[in-house]
Protein backbone atom coordinates (compact mmCIF):
# COMPACT_ATOMS: atom_id res chain seq x y z
CA UNK A 1 0.00 0.00 0.00
CA UNK A 2 2.77 2.36 0.69
CA UNK A 3 4.47 1.60 -2.63
CA UNK A 4 0.70 2.47 -4.50
CA UNK A 5 0.43 5.42 -1.93
CA UNK A 6 3.69 7.20 -3.38
CA UNK A 7 3.63 6.04 -6.90
CA UNK A 8 -0.64 6.50 -7.68
CA UNK A 9 -1.55 9.60 -5.11
CA UNK A 10 -0.07 13.07 -5.83
CA UNK A 11 1.95 14.63 -2.68
CA UNK A 12 1.70 17.94 -0.65
CA UNK A 13 5.35 17.51 0.48
CA UNK A 14 8.28 15.33 -0.27
CA UNK A 15 8.00 13.70 3.19
CA UNK A 16 4.61 13.08 4.08
CA UNK A 17 4.57 10.99 7.80
CA UNK A 18 3.09 7.92 5.48
CA UNK A 19 0.84 5.91 8.41
CA UNK A 20 -1.33 3.84 6.93
CA UNK A 21 -4.26 4.10 8.75
CA UNK A 22 -6.58 0.95 9.77
CA UNK A 23 -9.27 2.26 12.08
CA UNK A 24 -10.01 5.28 14.53
CA UNK A 25 -12.43 5.92 17.49
CA UNK A 26 -12.59 8.26 20.09
CA UNK A 27 -9.33 9.96 20.55
CA UNK A 28 -7.22 7.43 18.92
CA UNK A 29 -5.87 6.36 15.48
CA UNK A 30 -4.89 2.89 14.53
CA UNK A 31 -2.52 1.85 12.21
CA UNK A 32 -2.23 -1.02 9.89
CA UNK A 33 0.80 -2.26 12.10
CA UNK A 34 -1.61 -2.34 15.16
CA UNK A 35 -0.29 0.43 16.69
CA UNK A 36 -2.49 3.19 18.47
CA UNK A 37 -1.86 6.69 17.82
CA UNK A 38 -3.52 9.13 20.73
CA UNK A 39 -4.79 12.12 18.53
CA UNK A 40 -3.29 15.50 19.42
CA UNK A 41 -4.34 16.94 16.00
CA UNK A 42 -7.90 15.61 14.95
CA UNK A 43 -7.40 15.97 11.52
CA UNK A 44 -5.63 19.57 11.51
CA UNK A 45 -8.70 21.07 14.21
CA UNK A 46 -11.49 18.56 11.59
CA UNK A 47 -12.66 16.29 13.90
CA UNK A 48 -14.48 18.33 16.61
CA UNK A 49 -16.51 15.16 18.05
CA UNK A 50 -12.93 12.77 17.54
CA UNK A 51 -13.29 9.67 15.32
CA UNK A 52 -16.69 7.74 14.70
CA UNK A 53 -18.96 9.78 16.77
CA UNK A 54 -21.89 7.83 17.11
CA UNK A 55 -24.44 11.02 16.68
CA UNK A 56 -22.81 12.03 13.62
CA UNK A 57 -22.18 8.74 12.73
CA UNK A 58 -25.93 8.12 12.86
CA UNK A 59 -27.06 11.26 11.53
CA UNK A 60 -24.71 10.27 7.94
CA UNK A 61 -26.05 6.43 7.86
CA UNK A 62 -29.99 7.88 8.26
CA UNK A 63 -29.56 10.48 5.56
CA UNK A 64 -27.48 7.91 3.20
CA UNK A 65 -30.73 5.81 3.77
CA UNK A 66 -33.54 8.54 2.54
CA UNK A 67 -30.98 10.28 -0.69
CA UNK A 68 -27.35 11.99 -1.31
CA UNK A 69 -26.72 14.65 -4.07
CA UNK A 70 -29.71 14.98 -5.74
CA UNK A 71 -29.57 18.86 -7.20
CA UNK A 72 -27.22 21.48 -7.69
CA UNK A 73 -26.86 24.24 -4.65
CA UNK A 74 -29.84 26.46 -3.85
CA UNK A 75 -32.65 24.79 -5.99
CA UNK A 76 -34.03 22.04 -4.17
CA UNK A 77 -35.32 22.34 -0.37
CA UNK A 78 -33.46 19.67 1.26
CA UNK A 79 -34.06 19.10 5.21
CA UNK A 80 -30.43 18.75 6.64
CA UNK A 81 -28.94 21.79 5.14
CA UNK A 82 -32.44 24.02 5.85
CA UNK A 83 -32.30 22.53 9.78
CA UNK A 84 -28.27 23.49 10.25
CA UNK A 85 -28.75 26.99 8.95
CA UNK A 86 -31.46 27.79 10.71
CA UNK A 87 -29.93 26.42 14.15
CA UNK A 88 -26.49 27.98 13.35
CA UNK A 89 -28.55 31.58 12.65
CA UNK A 90 -30.50 31.03 16.00
CA UNK A 91 -26.98 30.81 17.87
CA UNK A 92 -25.36 34.35 15.95
CA UNK A 93 -25.45 37.66 16.39
CA UNK A 94 -29.06 38.87 14.68
CA UNK A 95 -26.56 40.49 11.49
CA UNK A 96 -25.66 37.02 10.96
CA UNK A 97 -28.71 35.49 9.78
CA UNK A 98 -28.35 33.79 6.18
CA UNK A 99 -25.56 31.29 5.40
CA UNK A 100 -24.36 29.70 2.03
CA UNK A 101 -23.21 25.88 2.23
CA UNK A 102 -20.22 25.34 0.38
CA UNK A 103 -17.63 22.65 0.29
CA UNK A 104 -14.60 23.31 2.25
CA UNK A 105 -12.76 26.44 3.75
CA UNK A 106 -10.97 27.77 1.09
CA UNK A 107 -14.33 28.12 -1.02
CA UNK A 108 -15.97 29.71 1.77
CA UNK A 109 -13.30 32.11 1.61
CA UNK A 110 -13.35 32.86 -2.51
CA UNK A 111 -17.36 33.47 -1.86
CA UNK A 112 -16.61 36.09 1.41
CA UNK A 113 -14.35 37.92 -0.89
CA UNK A 114 -16.71 38.08 -3.97
CA UNK A 115 -19.69 38.98 -1.41
CA UNK A 116 -17.24 42.08 -0.13
CA UNK A 117 -16.78 43.19 -3.46
CA UNK A 118 -20.57 42.96 -4.52
CA UNK A 119 -21.77 44.48 -1.25
CA UNK A 120 -19.24 47.34 -1.56
CA UNK A 121 -18.60 47.84 -5.61
CA UNK A 122 -14.93 48.12 -4.12
CA UNK A 123 -12.43 46.05 -5.33
CA UNK A 124 -8.89 46.06 -2.73
CA UNK A 125 -9.23 43.63 -0.13
CA UNK A 126 -6.77 43.79 2.92
CA UNK A 127 -5.21 40.53 4.77
CA UNK A 128 -2.79 40.43 7.00
CA UNK A 129 1.25 38.94 7.06
CA UNK A 130 1.23 35.52 7.48
CA UNK A 131 -2.47 34.72 7.32
CA UNK A 132 -3.42 31.59 6.27
CA UNK A 133 -6.70 31.12 4.17
CA UNK A 134 -6.68 28.24 2.07
CA UNK A 135 -4.93 27.96 -1.12
CA UNK A 136 -7.07 28.34 -4.13
CA UNK A 137 -6.64 31.16 -6.31
CA UNK A 138 -8.42 33.91 -4.83
CA UNK A 139 -7.34 32.73 -1.14
CA UNK A 140 -3.72 32.57 -1.92
CA UNK A 141 -4.17 36.05 -3.19
CA UNK A 142 -4.78 36.73 0.36
CA UNK A 143 -2.38 34.68 1.98
CA UNK A 144 0.70 36.61 3.73
CA UNK A 145 3.41 35.02 2.80
CA UNK A 146 5.43 35.34 -0.17
CA UNK A 147 7.27 32.16 -0.40
CA UNK A 148 4.26 30.16 -0.24
CA UNK A 149 2.58 32.05 -3.05
CA UNK A 150 5.21 33.28 -5.44
CA UNK A 151 5.48 30.17 -7.91
CA UNK A 152 1.88 30.80 -8.68
CA UNK A 153 1.66 34.17 -9.56
CA UNK A 154 0.27 36.30 -10.79
CA UNK A 155 -3.24 36.06 -8.08
CA UNK A 156 -5.58 38.58 -7.54
CA UNK A 157 -4.30 42.58 -8.20
CA UNK A 158 -5.70 44.65 -5.17
CA UNK A 159 -4.77 43.10 -2.53
CA UNK A 160 -3.10 44.84 0.57
CA UNK A 161 -1.52 43.14 3.63
CA UNK A 162 -1.34 44.63 7.50
CA UNK A 163 0.67 43.26 10.62
CA UNK A 164 -1.84 41.41 12.86
CA UNK A 165 -1.98 43.19 15.90
CA UNK A 166 -0.20 46.79 14.67
CA UNK A 167 -2.82 49.44 15.57
CA UNK A 168 -0.97 52.01 13.08
CA UNK A 169 -1.78 49.37 10.58
CA UNK A 170 -5.65 49.91 11.02
CA UNK A 171 -5.48 53.75 8.82
CA UNK A 172 -4.89 51.48 5.99
CA UNK A 173 -8.13 50.50 5.82
CA UNK A 174 -9.71 53.23 3.56
CA UNK A 175 -12.97 54.09 1.15
CA UNK A 176 -11.29 52.13 -1.20
CA UNK A 177 -11.26 49.02 0.87
CA UNK A 178 -14.18 46.19 0.16
CA UNK A 179 -13.14 44.06 2.67
CA UNK A 180 -10.18 43.25 5.38
CA UNK A 181 -9.70 39.27 5.95
CA UNK A 182 -8.56 38.45 9.05
CA UNK A 183 -8.13 34.69 10.81
CA UNK A 184 -9.89 35.48 14.44
CA UNK A 185 -6.67 33.88 15.77
CA UNK A 186 -3.79 33.33 13.35
CA UNK A 187 -3.01 29.52 12.86
CA UNK A 188 -0.03 29.13 10.62
CA UNK A 189 1.93 32.01 12.14
CA UNK A 190 1.61 30.39 15.63
CA UNK A 191 -1.70 30.48 17.40
CA UNK A 192 -1.57 34.27 17.55
CA UNK A 193 -4.33 35.63 19.38
CA UNK A 194 -5.80 39.46 19.44
CA UNK A 195 -4.56 41.85 21.78
CA UNK A 196 -5.54 44.92 23.05
CA UNK A 197 -9.24 45.00 21.53
CA UNK A 198 -7.38 44.63 17.75
CA UNK A 199 -10.31 43.18 16.18
CA UNK A 200 -12.87 45.63 17.88
CA UNK A 201 -10.57 48.56 16.42
CA UNK A 202 -10.63 46.94 13.22
CA UNK A 203 -14.14 46.87 13.05
CA UNK A 204 -14.74 50.45 14.17
CA UNK A 205 -12.38 51.44 11.27
CA UNK A 206 -14.14 49.47 8.86
CA UNK A 207 -17.73 51.02 9.99
CA UNK A 208 -15.75 54.23 9.85
CA UNK A 209 -15.21 53.81 5.82
CA UNK A 210 -17.80 51.68 4.71
CA UNK A 211 -15.65 48.19 4.35
CA UNK A 212 -16.52 44.76 5.29
CA UNK A 213 -14.58 43.23 7.88
CA UNK A 214 -14.57 39.15 7.40
CA UNK A 215 -13.12 36.64 10.25
CA UNK A 216 -12.10 33.79 9.24
CA UNK A 217 -13.07 31.32 11.69
CA UNK A 218 -12.45 27.72 9.86
CA UNK A 219 -9.96 26.71 12.43
CA UNK A 220 -11.25 27.92 16.24
CA UNK A 221 -14.84 27.68 14.97
CA UNK A 222 -17.20 25.31 16.36
CA UNK A 223 -16.27 25.11 19.78
CA UNK A 224 -12.51 24.70 19.64
CA UNK A 225 -12.16 28.00 21.90
CA UNK A 226 -14.52 27.34 24.33
CA UNK A 227 -17.22 29.35 22.51
CA UNK A 228 -18.84 28.70 19.45
CA UNK A 229 -17.03 31.22 17.69
CA UNK A 230 -13.74 32.94 18.86
CA UNK A 231 -15.05 35.98 17.72
CA UNK A 232 -17.46 35.65 20.85
CA UNK A 233 -14.53 35.82 23.14
CA UNK A 234 -13.14 39.28 21.79
CA UNK A 235 -16.99 41.01 21.80
CA UNK A 236 -17.15 41.49 18.34
CA UNK A 237 -18.87 41.02 15.44
CA UNK A 238 -17.90 40.65 11.85
CA UNK A 239 -20.09 41.55 8.81
CA UNK A 240 -18.95 38.37 6.97
CA UNK A 241 -18.21 34.75 8.79
CA UNK A 242 -16.13 32.25 7.38
CA UNK A 243 -16.25 28.57 8.79
CA UNK A 244 -15.28 25.11 7.55
CA UNK A 245 -13.04 22.40 9.20
CA UNK A 246 -14.64 21.35 12.52
CA UNK A 247 -17.97 22.16 10.96
CA UNK A 248 -18.98 18.42 9.92
CA UNK A 249 -16.70 16.67 12.08
CA UNK A 250 -14.51 15.28 9.47
CA UNK A 251 -16.36 15.63 6.60
CA UNK A 252 -15.29 18.23 3.74
CA UNK A 253 -17.23 21.13 4.66
CA UNK A 254 -17.73 25.01 4.48
CA UNK A 255 -19.87 28.25 4.69
CA UNK A 256 -19.79 31.62 5.12
CA UNK A 257 -22.74 34.05 6.69
CA UNK A 258 -23.96 37.40 6.76
CA UNK A 259 -27.40 39.30 6.70
CA UNK A 260 -29.42 38.63 4.43
CA UNK A 261 -29.51 42.01 2.54
CA UNK A 262 -26.06 40.98 1.39
CA UNK A 263 -26.45 37.69 1.07
CA UNK A 264 -29.33 38.05 -1.37
CA UNK A 265 -26.70 39.93 -4.08
CA UNK A 266 -25.96 36.63 -4.55
CA UNK A 267 -28.91 35.62 -6.12
CA UNK A 268 -28.58 38.34 -9.31
CA UNK A 269 -27.05 41.07 -11.09
CA UNK A 270 -25.43 38.44 -12.39
CA UNK A 271 -27.59 35.22 -11.15
CA UNK A 272 -25.37 33.04 -9.53
CA UNK A 273 -22.82 34.81 -7.91
CA UNK A 274 -21.85 32.17 -6.65
CA UNK A 275 -22.14 28.44 -7.66
CA UNK A 276 -21.23 25.15 -6.40
CA UNK A 277 -22.56 22.03 -7.46
CA UNK A 278 -21.90 19.78 -4.11
CA UNK A 279 -22.37 22.82 -1.51
CA UNK A 280 -25.20 21.83 0.85
CA UNK A 281 -24.62 18.14 0.34
CA UNK A 282 -27.60 16.15 2.40
CA UNK A 283 -25.01 13.85 4.11
CA UNK A 284 -22.24 16.85 5.05
CA UNK A 285 -25.38 18.74 6.02
CA UNK A 286 -26.58 16.12 8.13
CA UNK A 287 -22.85 15.64 9.85
CA UNK A 288 -22.90 19.64 10.21
CA UNK A 289 -25.96 19.50 12.22
CA UNK A 290 -25.40 16.56 14.04
CA UNK A 291 -22.28 18.67 15.15
CA UNK A 292 -23.87 21.57 15.68
CA UNK A 293 -26.37 20.06 18.39
CA UNK A 294 -24.03 17.92 20.56
CA UNK A 295 -22.03 21.14 20.99
CA UNK A 296 -25.01 22.91 21.69
CA UNK A 297 -26.89 20.31 23.77
CA UNK A 298 -23.45 19.28 25.86
CA UNK A 299 -21.61 20.77 28.13
CA UNK A 300 -18.56 19.84 26.03
CA UNK A 301 -17.95 23.70 25.46
CA UNK A 302 -17.92 24.83 28.92
CA UNK A 303 -15.09 21.79 29.21
CA UNK A 304 -12.57 23.43 26.87
CA UNK A 305 -11.20 25.66 29.62
CA UNK A 306 -10.37 23.04 32.24
CA UNK A 307 -8.57 21.12 29.51
CA UNK A 308 -6.50 24.38 28.07
CA UNK A 309 -5.60 24.51 31.73
CA UNK A 310 -4.75 21.02 32.30
CA UNK A 311 -2.10 21.41 28.88
CA UNK A 312 -0.78 24.33 30.30
CA UNK A 313 0.03 22.49 33.88
CA UNK A 314 0.99 19.46 32.02
CA UNK A 315 3.38 21.05 29.61
CA UNK A 316 5.87 22.64 31.87
CA UNK A 317 9.60 21.91 30.44
CA UNK A 318 12.94 24.15 30.15
CA UNK A 319 12.23 23.45 26.39
CA UNK A 320 9.04 24.86 26.09
CA UNK A 321 9.25 28.93 26.01
CA UNK A 322 5.88 29.54 26.13
CA UNK A 323 2.51 28.28 24.79
CA UNK A 324 0.44 30.34 22.53
CA UNK A 325 -3.14 29.87 21.61
CA UNK A 326 -6.27 29.73 23.56
CA UNK A 327 -8.82 26.78 24.25
CA UNK A 328 -7.82 23.81 22.39
CA UNK A 329 -5.92 25.61 19.52
CA UNK A 330 -2.70 25.44 21.41
CA UNK A 331 1.18 26.10 20.14
CA UNK A 332 3.58 25.15 22.89
CA UNK A 333 6.94 26.74 21.37
CA UNK A 334 10.54 25.27 21.30
CA UNK A 335 13.56 27.09 20.70
CA UNK A 336 14.64 25.90 17.31
CA UNK A 337 12.61 24.27 14.08
CA UNK A 338 15.01 21.40 14.80
CA UNK A 339 14.12 20.84 17.94
CA UNK A 340 10.31 20.42 16.86
CA UNK A 341 10.82 18.37 14.20
CA UNK A 342 12.39 15.89 16.49
CA UNK A 343 10.43 16.32 19.23
CA UNK A 344 6.78 15.70 16.95
CA UNK A 345 8.34 12.36 14.89
CA UNK A 346 9.93 10.99 17.87
CA UNK A 347 6.34 11.26 19.86
CA UNK A 348 4.91 10.01 16.54
CA UNK A 349 7.30 6.96 17.13
CA UNK A 350 5.70 6.84 20.62
CA UNK A 351 2.13 6.92 19.47
CA UNK A 352 1.44 10.57 20.20
CA UNK A 353 0.17 12.44 16.94
CA UNK A 354 1.32 16.06 16.95
CA UNK A 355 1.53 18.36 13.46
CA UNK A 356 3.21 21.64 12.68
CA UNK A 357 2.13 25.14 12.09
CA UNK A 358 2.95 26.52 8.39
CA UNK A 359 4.56 29.71 8.89
CA UNK A 360 5.80 29.17 12.67
CA UNK A 361 8.81 26.56 12.58
CA UNK A 362 9.28 26.21 16.20
CA UNK A 363 5.58 25.19 17.22
CA UNK A 364 4.28 22.27 18.00
CA UNK A 365 0.25 21.95 16.88
CA UNK A 366 -1.96 20.66 19.92
CA UNK A 367 -5.72 20.51 18.52
CA UNK A 368 -7.15 17.60 19.57
CA UNK A 369 -10.89 16.73 19.52
CA UNK A 370 -12.94 18.04 21.85
CA UNK A 371 -13.67 15.00 23.30
CA UNK A 372 -10.81 14.40 24.37
CA UNK A 373 -10.32 13.26 28.38
CA UNK A 374 -8.53 14.69 31.04
CA UNK A 375 -6.89 11.19 31.55
CA UNK A 376 -5.69 11.30 27.62
CA UNK A 377 -4.56 14.39 27.94
CA UNK A 378 -2.00 13.61 31.09
CA UNK A 379 -1.05 10.35 28.40
CA UNK A 380 0.21 12.42 25.44
CA UNK A 381 1.27 15.40 27.72
CA UNK A 382 3.74 12.78 29.56
CA UNK A 383 4.68 11.39 26.30
CA UNK A 384 5.64 15.00 25.25
CA UNK A 385 7.27 15.91 27.91
CA UNK A 386 9.16 12.82 27.90
CA UNK A 387 10.51 12.92 24.42
CA UNK A 388 11.64 16.66 25.70
CA UNK A 389 13.55 15.45 28.51
CA UNK A 390 15.67 12.75 25.96
CA UNK A 391 16.22 15.58 23.57
CA UNK A 392 17.25 17.77 26.34
CA UNK A 393 19.54 15.44 27.79
CA UNK A 394 21.50 14.85 23.94
CA UNK A 395 21.73 19.13 24.01
CA UNK A 396 23.62 19.16 27.35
Amino acid sequence: MTRDFFKYQAQTSKYPLAVEISHAEGSYIYSTDGQKHLDFVAGVSACTLGHKHPRVIKAIKDQVDKYAHVMVYGEYIQKPAVDFCKLLATNLPPTLNKTYLVNSGTEAVEGALKLAKRVTGRNQIISCVNAYHGNTQGSMSVLGNEERKGAFRPLLPGVDFITFNNEEDIQRITTSTAGIILETIQGSAGFITPQNDFLKKIKKRCEEVGALMILDEIQPGFGRTGRLFGFQKFGVVPDILVMGKGMASGMPVGAFTANEEYMDLLSHDPKCGHITTFGGNPIIAAASLATLQELLETDLMEQIERKEQLFRSYLQHPLITSIQGTGLMLAPMLPTDDITNQAILKCKERGLILFWLMFEGRAIRITPPLTITEEEIKEGCGILIDVLNEIQNKIN
